[in-house]
């Protein structure tokens, strides 16, 4: 990348040939044949190495991760499980509530954005497309890959499996059947039930069949022999003479293909992180059971707040995680932190990275409100391909969190009004059909020149890029906190969190304790400028409070001081130990 953060020479990995038939089609679908090479910085590290191995968190978008594993992981997966999105027209948001009511003011909880879940036209298709190809090339021969959808896209979503896997390579519809209050508002039945979709990379699968316990009814069927063992004598499964079964060497009830055995995350479960739509542990249990063995490769790339990343470490196995919302980035990391902390046996540490180092935005669904406000885009009479209108253009926010690439040009390319351009440029040859304005976080080269190529028509596209411009940008409001040393201690006296202070309605002279604002606090007592390996973690219980205050080790050096507030938002300062 040159100094304008325009990429000028990478390296590209060109994917095998799909499967073929059947084939879905729709508006504005491309092939996906070849990725480029994504860097990835590491940010954090916790724990140590076991066998040559650290389990893995990734903040970015999902298909430059995945790009970025290629090179190290093709063909190495052992499962994957994703939950996606289910293009179900709702935005999901966390509930952020202060742990006390000290704080002066009325409001004292508030709903916060985790990300949206609504597509235009056949964007959702695309966008899925390329990731499941990417998921195909880093599956091992004996993988298998686990799809959590429901009755908005599962159809739309099992033709494209078929598509990039094959269909002699579906193994399941699973139907995650779960209970929960009636109520019917609408004249259908009430829709009570998820699906998991379940292919296989290759014939060659691990599988390894799961069992429930037998029901008290069944085992009543039994008697005792005089040794004290269960049995029955009355089966007679062959139509022949009776035979003795003991109960002990039946080991239970096969699962089949509906699950109506596992509830969703109990409001007050020990396990539940208030992240929607977070899954139950023993739903991804007994996937990662059925389909790997200790020691075998797991990987999400919609972890949301780490279900999946938990429970392959219960099971020893490994993992690598990834999400595009940092919130959910911090939620996973926490979650896993505790579990080391306070599981029993040698278990390996992991790493936090970030794909291409863009931290302006911690929240795609705020970053777009935040670009529009600070460029002065007014708002479109109508929902539209364009995010909004600034001085004449048409404005379309990229991806914020990564680099725009040509790829992201294709929704504007496939969902443009040609016939209104053909229609400008009869009457009008010699002027612009129309005015594009890109907003992005560094580019690759000729993206403007792209898009002018692609649209039949001429118009006139500029760029913002924020990485460039962002001196002339107001967002957030840094984060305050007043840190010293006294008497070979580390005090932390005063924390504002003005982000969260402000979602909140409160002045700084009102918050009387700032610990009932804060997640956690974790502190590198010998911080290298580069890596943030924390010695002190303190992760109080949903309830208390952090400490506060932190005895300093002998030989500490600079010493780095990460705060994370309600929001899952940080505040990172050095502290130099004279």
């Amino acid at each position: 990348m040159n100094k304008d953060n325009v990429i000028t020479n990478v390296e590209e990995f060109k994917f095998e040939p799909i499967k073929g038939y059947p084939m879905l089609n729709w508006k504005g679908k491309r092939p996906y044949t070849s990725t480029q090479y994504y860097p990835a910085q590491l940010k954090e590290s916790y724990g140590h190495e076991k066998d040559n191995w650290m389990n893995k968190i990734f903040w970015g978008d999902n298909l430059q991760v995945m790009s970025h594993l290629l090179k190290e992981f093709r063909g190495k997966v052992d499962l994957i499980y994703i939950d996606p999105p289910f293009d179900s027209k709702a935005n999901y948001q966390k509930t952020i509530k202060l742990k006390s009511k000290s704080v002066k003011n009325d409001l004292n909880s508030f709903e916060e954005i985790q990300y949206t879940d609504m597509w235009s036209n056949d964007e959702y298709l695309q966008f899925m497309y390329e990731r499941l190809i990417l998921i195909r090339e880093l599956m091992s021969e004996r993988g298998s890959i686990y799809i959590h959808c429901d009755w908005h896209k599962n159809h739309y979503l099992r033709s494209i499996c078929d598509e990039i896997f094959g269909a002699d390579n579906f193994r399941n519809e699973i139907i995650w059947s779960y209970f929960g209050f009636k109520r019917s508002t609408t004249k259908k039945f009430p829709q009570k039930h998820d699906t998991i979709l379940s292919y296989s990379k290759t014939k060659e699968y691990y599988w390894d069949v799961q069992y429930t316990p037998h029901s008290d009814e069944y085992i009543s069927r039994f008697k005792k022999d005089e040794n004290g063992r269960l049995y029955r004598d009355d089966v007679n499964p062959t139509g022949g003479g009776a035979r003795v079964i003991y109960l002990d060497e039946v080991p239970g009830n096969i699962v089949d293909s509906v699950w109506s055995d596992i509830p969703p995350v109990n409001p007050v479960a020990k396990e539940r992180q208030n992240y929607p739509t977070q899954k139950p542990e023993k739903l991804i249990e007994r996937i990662i059971l059925a389909s790997t063995k200790p020691g075998d490769l797991v990987f999400d790339c919609f972890m949301g707040s780490g279900t999946t990343q938990i429970v392959a470490l219960k099971n020893n196995r490994k993992f690598i995680g990834n999400d595009i919302n940092y919130g959910a980035v911090q939620i996973a990391t926490k979650r896993v932190l505790e579990y080391l902390n306070n599981s029993e046996g040698d278990k390996p540490g992991f790493n936090v990275l970030n794909v291409n180092n863009y931290d302006i935005f911690k929240n795609p669904v705020e970053a777009k409100e935040l670009l529009k406000e600070a460029l002065e885009i007014q708002p479109l009479r109508k929902v539209d391909l364009f995010d909004g209108e600034k001085d004449g253009y048409l404005v379309k926010i990229m991806p914020v969190d990564r680099i725009a690439t040509k790829a992201d040009l294709n929704e504007i390319i496939a969902n443009l009004d040609y016939k209104t351009l053909e229609q400008r440029q009869k009457d009008n040859p010699n002027k612009f059909t129309e005015n594009i304005l890109l907003v992005c976080m560094g580019h690759e080269a000729d993206l403007a020149a792209t898009l002018k190529k692609e649209i039949p028509y001429k118009v006139n596209v500029e760029v913002v890029d924020i990485l460039r411009d962002r001196a002339n940008l107001e967002f957030k409001r840094d984060s305050e906190a007043l840190i010293e040393i006294e008497k070979n201690e580390l005090i932390i006296k005063n924390f504002y969190p003005m982000n969260l202070l402000q979602k909140l309605s409160i002045m700084k002279e009102n918050v009387e304790d700032w610990k009932e604002l804060v997640e956690s606090v974790m502190i590198d007592w010998n911080y290298d400028g580069v890596i943030l390996e924390p010695a002190e973690v303190d992760i109080p219980s949903k309830k208390e409070f952090v400490t506060g205050k932190y005895q300093i080790p002998e030989g500490a050096g600079t010493i780095r001081v990460k705060i994370t507030d309600l929001l899952s938002e940080s505040l990172e300062v050095n502290i130099e130990n004279e």
